[in-house]
């Protein structure tokens, strides 16, 4: 979840963004982050911005750097910087520019690099970086772009996923959010055949599933609504002034919910089991930040959950097909269970008709 802290500093010597590229917050700075895989955008391209842009990238391939080594030598620095791709000619890197580096890296990201003797350059605070999810995503987004640049000759063999580019009215909605104004949106859901303009007060912001979603409250609506931002067909900041609701936490908001459908439901415990050849990838990879894992038996493994069973989380179990059954609560195995027999309902042509099966070897 992509939250926005009141501050409104700026990172020195840049002032201007593209529509591409993305404000956010952190402890006194907001950051200019180029979503797609290219090098960090400044305009207008003078030498004070491309100096500025040479500094940012360096700043983030130091960081990168550190936390993928976990400790390392300062020659080690060195060596990784005279290969780099973005050190022109190949020059070393002095302590000065070093330290220097390092401080502006604390005064931008807060990120805090010290020296152990034994062991070398390491981050101190990673576990409040690793905790802080704008920051962590927002450092992994920068590395990705330092990482592409410096494989740019292995562009075409990258393959990325397509997202779709709301990202636009991010800038505008952050703006609003940090002026306490509301904003005033054309908006199309799927569900309407036409577009429909009102005044809504942005909350906060989600990223799920690659796509954007807006939590704002309309006055048309008595509770918060979610929006999702490649539905927006115009937005623009309105001088009427909103206050967030007393005691309003985003992050509680979302913490009990799978995705970003809003349900007011009870929270539930809900048992499922895994087929032994899936296990890993729960492990790796949990559905909700509330997964534990349980008992084992033949063949598979259970994990549990705490949250509000919404449609999102339905559609994420039916997914995954006959590689999960789920246990409880007896109401939602039900409905599952509903959902697979109107599905197999479909197929029923092609179960009793084998001659139209394709064998997938073939």
């Amino acid at each position: 979840m992509i939250l926005l802290q009141k501050n409104t500093f700026s990172l020195p010597m840049i002032s201007s963004l593209e529509n591409k590229d993305l404000i956010l917050s952190s402890k006194n700075t907001f950051y200019c982050l180029n979503l797609a895989v290219e090098n960090i955008s400044f305009a207008p391209e003078t030498k004070r911005h491309v100096m500025a842009k040479n500094y940012f990238n360096r700043y983030i391939w130091l960081i990168d750097l550190i936390q993928r080594s976990g400790h390392i030598s300062f020659e080690d620095i060195d060596r990784a910087w005279r290969r780099s791709t973005y050190n022109e000619y190949g020059e070393s890197l002095s302590e000065r520019t070093f330290f220097n580096h390092k401080k502006a890296i604390y005064d931008t990201f807060d990120i805090e690099i010290k020296c152990d003797r034994s062991l070398g350059y390491y981050i101190s605070n990673d576990d409040d970086v690793q905790s802080d999810s704008l920051k962590n995503w927002m450092l992994q987004s920068l590395s990705l772009n330092s990482i592409m640049n410096e494989g740019s000759d292995l562009r075409d063999r990258i393959i990325c996923e397509d997202v779709p580019s709301s990202q636009k009215w991010l800038p505008e909605i952050m703006a609003a959010m940090r002026d306490g104004k509301k904003l005033e949106m054309t908006y199309q859901s799927f569900w309407k055949s036409e577009a429909h303009t009102y005044a809504v007060a942005p909350y906060c912001l989600k990223l799920f599933k690659q796509r954007w979603y807006m939590l704002a409250k309309s006055d048309a609506y008595e509770h918060p609504r979610i929006y999702a931002l490649d539905r927006i067909h115009c937005l623009t900041q309105t001088k009427q002034s909103y206050k967030l609701p007393k005691g309003f936490e985003p992050k509680e908001t979302f913490r009990k919910l799978f995705g970003v459908i809003l349900d007011n439901g009870p929270v539930e415990n809900v048992l499922i089991r895994v087929s032994e050849d899936q296990v890993k990838y729960y492990r790796t990879l949990p559905l909700h930040h509330s997964q534990e894992e349980g008992e084992s038996g033949d063949g598979y493994t259970e994990f549990s959950y705490r949250l509000v069973p919404t449609y999102d989380f339905t559609r994420e179990l039916l997914s995954k097909g006959d590689t999960i059954e789920v246990m409880s609560p007896l109401w939602l195995r039900k409905e599952i269970a509903g959902e697979l027999r109107r599905t197999i309902k479909m197929y029923c042509d092609v179960e009793d008709d084998e001659s139209t099966l394709v064998d997938r070897k073939e």
